[in-house]
């Protein structure tokens, strides 16, 4: 399965590397791009050492990643004059989320 825009060169196939995100029906996961990506500090040599990787599977991947994070954590209340959380609600990624609720990555 190949998902829509604007993740359209992450596929899905439940055969393929245990159903994990890949890129455009490669034997490469998002994941493992991601890893690549922490490895390579010159984009110069990740291409000559990942041909079949583009400029545009990096982004997408990265896209994903931050996607897959986002919204999963909301702080639901803050104690007045502490930066201490006094209650954190973990939430899937599906569920919409206020525009006006605090976020917090990890």
């Amino acid at each position: 399965m190949t998902l829509n825009a604007p993740f359209d060169r992450i596929t899905v196939e439940p055969g393929k590397l245990g159903g994990k995100p890949c890129i455009r029906g490669l034997r490469i996961s998002v994941e493992n791009v991601l890893n690549i990506l922490a490895s390579y500090s010159d984009r110069k040599e990740l291409f000559e050492n990942y041909p079949d990787l583009e400029e545009e599977d990096l982004r997408q991947a990265l896209a994903f990643a931050a996607t897959a994070l986002d919204d999963r954590i909301e702080i639901l209340d803050l104690l007045p004059g502490s930066p201490n959380l006094s209650a954190v609600s973990w939430r899937e990624p599906s569920r919409p989320t206020h525009p006006d609720a605090p976020r917090v990555r990890v």
